[in-house]
């Protein structure tokens, strides 16, 4: 494993030097993230994500059922060298003092469950606090926002004020920003919905932004003549990625993608190719994980942060 001690690199610098009215603190948690693992100073990260559990039930770790444990997505972010791991309270606190300053973590502080009644607005309730987040030594919270949904005015204002609270006590800030509401499930990908989803994330006042890789789609026709009228390109995946990172601030705030539903391998790592190919920061990848055997789960975890360290910035 790389040395804690190492010294912050002029990318991970330049990166820091975007968040420009954060404190020490603040930048002391992002560079924690940006300077471990195999990833350290390179300016990309891979995080390992396990808040499925609320949404979806424990059938989420049916197919593995070692990963019922809360001890295995920690083993599996540390040996693999992630840059750190993002859960809701309960599964932090169940290995929180076995993995101590091994790993930087991330507190999901909102969850739903797929239990609610269909006709519900998407939404999610808060689960944990700030002082959670300080007491689990947390470099940062996670939030997710669905814009789209009848209920997105209330998330923002609930980030709002999560968010206020974290940066005073110095912790970074990851939105998670999906579209669901008033759109077709194809919009829900949809370029124009992702990079605009993206763009809220930012102006909300996230450091590292999470998303969905985009699809070709274009949902809203106002949206569509203008990507049209200015030749915006959106072809392949990279020049997706491109265009959503463009939507963060030009690049000034860092982006990273979901690996989605279950996949192949070669999928996976072609979808890493061309976020690297795109400027995004990096993957933020679960399923795809932790739903493998944990040896198979571990090669690929390697075989993807060999990707995003081949590519040169």
């Amino acid at each position: 494993m790389k040395d804690h001690m190492m010294r912050v690199t002029k990318r991970v610098k330049e990166i820091l030097s975007f968040y420009e009215s954060d404190s020490p603190g603040i930048k002391n948690n992002l560079a924690r993230i940006l300077m471990q693992g195999r990833l350290a100073g390179t300016g990309h990260m891979v995080i390992l994500p396990v808040d499925q559990g609320f949404e979806h039930g424990p059938r989420t770790f049916a197919t593995n059922p070692a990963a019922f444990d809360p001890h295995y997505h920690y083993r599996m972010a540390v040996e693999a060298e992630l840059s750190a791991y993002a859960a809701p309270l309960g599964w932090l606190e169940a290995g929180a003092d076995t993995f101590a300053g091994e790993i930087p973590t991330i507190l999901k502080m909102n969850s739903s469950n797929s239990l609610l009644c269909k006709t519900n607005a998407p939404d999610q309730a808060i689960t944990a606090s700030i002082s959670d987040a300080l007491r689990l030594g947390c470099a940062a919270i996670g939030f997710t926002i669905y814009p789209g949904s009848d209920s997105s005015l209330e998330m923002f204002e609930e980030i709002r004020d999560l968010a206020l609270e974290a940066k005073a006590c110095g912790l970074a800030v990851v939105i998670w920003s999906y579209a669901r509401g008033n759109m077709s499930k194809e919009g829900e990908t949809a370029i124009d919905v992702v990079s605009y989803g993206a763009h809220i994330a930012a102006l909300l006042g996230a450091h590292i932004i999470k998303v969905k890789l985009p699809s070709a789609h274009l949902e809203f026709p106002e949206a569509k003549k203008q990507y049209l009228d200015n030749n915006i390109k959106i072809d392949t995946m990279a020049d997706r990625v491109r265009h959503v990172v463009q939507s963060c601030f030009n690049g000034r705030r860092m982006v990273v993608f979901s690996g989605g539903e279950a996949k192949d391998v070669n999928s996976v790592l072609d979808d890493a190719r061309a976020i690297c190919a795109g400027g995004g920061n990096g993957s933020i990848i679960g399923r795809n994980s932790f739903q493998r055997p944990y040896d198979e789960g571990m090669k690929l975890l390697t075989q993807l942060t060999s990707v995003y360290l081949d590519h040169k910035i």
